[in-house]
């Protein structure tokens, strides 16, 4: 299993809060002179690091969580090195580590960007866009998504000019998409051959209760739903909101585009 860093932070938080709140009971009940008293040194690290590590540990699991975007899956949305933001309270919170549900706050749209637990290997995170919602019949034909019997809209607008990491993408099409009331691009390689995937069968897919149909925004290079199924309810970390780096070091000049910085994501 990959390095687990909330189970560090819950481990950590644990670890501290006993060693300060033991040697505090200690102390209450053998208080030593205080001529002589010197705090020992594990005491002290715990007494300061407890309060830092058990604020992180209470920010990331229940309301933002940073992420760094490791592939072009999403792209033209999300480059290779963009650091975003991902709201952990808008499909509810959840114990962290265990995962469980505790207060239902939300649900996803359909076009939410959002962060999961890969299904086939829920130590691995994933971010995809939400297409189908429960109860909907999904189809992909000729590189359109079919919602419920009605093609998407799809308007050309350019052929995409990549940078850096992500330049092996330049020459795609790029279009926008209209998914209810957002609107985003999308990229597609119309001279490359782009097989409905594995999963999802002409006549189309009905998206089961409590699950979710998801793909990248980079349509002919993105290990989506097509291939691998639905994404479970249980399984959502979290909605992508806020791009705050991005950050490459192949970019020519500088490795830091200060142009995506701040923006909010759809």
């Amino acid at each position: 299993m990959d390095y687990d860093f909330e189970f560090f932070l819950v481990s950590a938080s644990l670890v501290t809060g006993l060693i300060w709140a033991g040697w505090a009971l200690y102390l209450k009940f053998s208080p030593p002179s205080a001529t002589d008293y010197v705090e020992p040194w594990p005491i002290e690290y715990a007494r300061s690091f407890f309060p830092v590590i058990f604020i992180v540990l209470l920010l990331r699991s229940f309301l933002v969580e940073p992420f760094r975007i490791p592939s072009g899956s999403m792209m033209p949305t999300l480059l290779i090195g963009d650091f975003i933001l991902v709201n952990k309270f808008t499909y509810g919170v959840r114990l962290p580590v265990l995962h469980t549900k505790i207060i239902g706050n939300g649900e996803p749209k359909r076009g939410d960007i959002v962060v999961f637990r890969f299904p086939n290997d829920p130590s691995v995170d994933y971010i995809k866009r939400v297409i189908g919602l429960p109860g909907d019949r999904i189809q992909y034909a000729d590189k359109k998504v079919i919602v419920n019997g009605k093609p998407v809209k799809q308007t050309p607008l350019a052929v995409y000019q990549a940078v850096g990491k992500g330049r092996d993408n330049t020459g795609a099409t790029l279009l926008s998409e209209d998914l209810d009331t957002v609107s985003h691009d999308i990229l597609i390689r119309d001279n490359q051959a782009s097989p409905p995937g594995r999963f999802i069968r002409p006549e189309g897919v009905i998206v089961p209760e409590g699950h979710y149909f998801v793909m990248g925004d980079n349509r002919d290079n993105s290990n989506d739903s097509r291939f691998w199924g639905f994404v479970p309810e249980a399984n959502l970390v979290g909605r992508a909101f806020f791009r705050w780096m991005s950050f490459d070091w192949e970019l020519d000049g500088f490795p830091i585009d200060f142009s995506r910085i701040g923006d909010s994501l759809k």
